[in-house]
């Protein structure tokens, strides 16, 4: 029970620092498209390999980004998993956001998710074959709790399936 404690009150602080922190690093004020370097063209992302789609939470618009890690930037995963959540065409900010992966041997594991500029990252291994489902948790400013989720890579529908 004290370990749970103790490791509660870590996140608590860590994501309490991160607002300060990704202000002191210049990336508060940015987005992620410039903080890592990605181009936008005509409004249309272009991150090679990258997985990209958009779902609606509660009527938030969350925009889902998963992509291999840059060589010797892993984080803690060969894969970055972003998050980006609007509201009305505006970012939502200060969330606090949480994560969760089921890998396609029925193992899961649970991550905080911290700020860059308008997105918010965590690291997954995401190298072994089959479907991933990606979960996210986030609490907005009114205290409110929003949950959903993707697959990765997106499972495909085939004719006949409903």
């Amino acid at each position: 029970m004290k370990k749970r404690i103790m490791v509660f009150a870590g996140m608590v602080i860590v994501a309490a620092a991160q607002p300060a922190l990704a202000h002191e690093h210049g990336h508060m004020d940015g987005d992620i498209h410039s903080s890592m370097g990605m181009q936008m063209d005509g409004g249309m992302e272009h991150m090679k390999g990258a997985f990209m789609t958009e779902k609606d939470i509660d009527g938030y618009t969350v925009s889902f980004r998963i992509m291999k890690a840059p060589q010797g930037k892993d984080q803690g995963g060969n894969h970055h998993v972003m998050i980006k959540v609007m509201q009305k065409s505006k970012t939502v900010p200060d969330l606090m956001v949480n994560s969760k992966v089921m890998h396609p041997n029925g193992k899961s594991e649970s991550k905080m998710m911290m700020r860059m500029g308008n997105w918010y990252m965590a690291a997954y291994d995401l190298d072994h074959p089959g479907p991933h489902q990606l979960m996210v948790l986030f609490k907005t400013s009114d205290g409110k709790k929003h949950f959903g989720g993707v697959s990765y890579p997106e499972q495909q529908q085939h004719p006949g399936d409903h």
